[in-house]
């Protein structure tokens, strides 16, 4: 996951808080039609009670659960 996706600004999400996530919601980052549905379910989850939340594809679960991959979203 990635803020300024696609251009020469891009900068890669290992991790971010909800309050980051918002923000980055608001600035448009993560559109309804690409990653926004991702992050609004991951930040619903957390503040309902969940711990923890790696946001990733199927096929690099493993190394996501090592720490090596995709986006950890933190309270």
């Amino acid at each position: 996951m990635a803020i300024h996706f696609g251009t020469p600004q891009q900068q890669n999400l290992l991790e971010m808080t909800v309050e980051e996530a918002l923000r980055y919601m608001e600035e448009g980052h993560f559109p309804k039609g690409s990653m926004g549905p991702k992050i609004e379910a991951a930040i619903m989850f957390l503040e309902k009670g969940g711990k923890n939340v790696v946001i990733t594809s199927i096929d690099k679960l493993k190394d996501a659960l090592e720490g090596k991959t995709g986006t950890r979203v933190t309270l």
